[in-house]
């Protein structure tokens, strides 16, 4: 009881930032922005060849589901990574460079349990923030097109094409793959964390997090480098977009989060040692 009573103090904390909410914002505007080009007759065209291409019918699929789909894979990686990267890696590092963690350790409580409850809050924040990304973009996708039409998948970079003429099963698989992106983005967080935890200012943890990812990402896209894509973080955190396949491939989905997970476990590891060894009484 007491864990949870630290963490809501935690999470309290983490909201009452400006930060915090700045995503919140941003993606409003960005998803509004998205909705307005999907609405030109420009755009219409280009996804109504897509579909036909496909042999899909362009009234059944160009949808409400199909525009969220359609904001999560053009914002949630680039725009949401800026925003995950700021809270995770100012979380420690904030406290530290402002002598909050002094008085702290005034108090009868170890490091690995503040990390433990700090780790969390970031997660709860990660979660969130994706779901709450999803939601919205529905419920602005519904009032701009209507509540009805399938779900139609087009993911080139992972190789992945579905449609889904039904409703139910379309909102389905996209709340389980909203669900899984959820669990991608947080191996982003928890490596602005592990950063936030170095004797660092705020900024450098953001900016060696958002460093790190986009130089993952750009080698990725080397043609050199194409046989050894799916060793990327980025590649790995791409996975989600799996659970929107017809037939789910169970071994491939569990071999990516398994080492998104291995992968988050280490970055704690390694912020935990680092702040472990860290002075914080001279």
């Amino acid at each position: 009881m007491l864990f949870f009573q630290q963490l809501r103090g935690e999470l309290h904390k983490l909201y009452a930032r400006p930060r915090s909410w700045m995503g919140y914002g941003a993606f409003l505007i960005m998803e509004a922005l998205i909705l307005f080009v999907y609405k030109l007759d420009g755009s219409q065209r280009h996804m109504r060849g897509l579909m036909e291409r496909n042999g899909l019918e362009f009234g059944t699929y160009y949808s409400s589901l199909t525009i969220t789909l359609t904001i999560m894979l053009i914002s949630m990686f680039l725009l949401g990574s800026i925003f995950f990267a700021l809270v995770a890696g100012d979380i420690v590092a904030k406290e530290s460079e402002d002598g909050n963690l002094r008085m702290v350790f005034a108090r009868p409580v170890s490091r690995l349990r503040l990390l433990l409850v700090k780790y969390a809050a970031v997660s709860i924040y990660t979660l969130s923030f994706t779901f709450f990304v999803g939601i919205s973009s529905y419920v602005m996708a519904v009032l701009a097109l209507g509540r009805d039409g399938g779900l139609f998948v087009m993911a080139a970079h992972m190789k992945v094409i579905a449609a889904y003429p039904d409703w139910w099963e379309g909102a389905s698989r996209l709340l389980v793959a909203a669900a899984g992106l959820g669990v991608s983005m947080l191996t982003l967080s928890s490596l602005a964390f592990m950063f936030s935890c170095f004797k660092i200012k705020p900024a450098a943890a953001t900016i060696m997090t958002l460093t790190f990812l986009f130089v993952d990402l750009v080698l990725q896209g080397f043609p050199f480098f194409k046989p050894y894509e799916s060793y990327f973080i980025t590649w790995r955190m791409s996975a989600w977009v799996f659970f929107l396949e017809h037939h789910r491939s169970w071994p491939k989905l569990f071999k990516a989060y398994t080492f998104l997970i291995g992968l988050d476990v280490a970055l704690f590891t390694a912020g935990w040692a680092a702040f472990r060894a860290r002075d914080f009484k001279t």
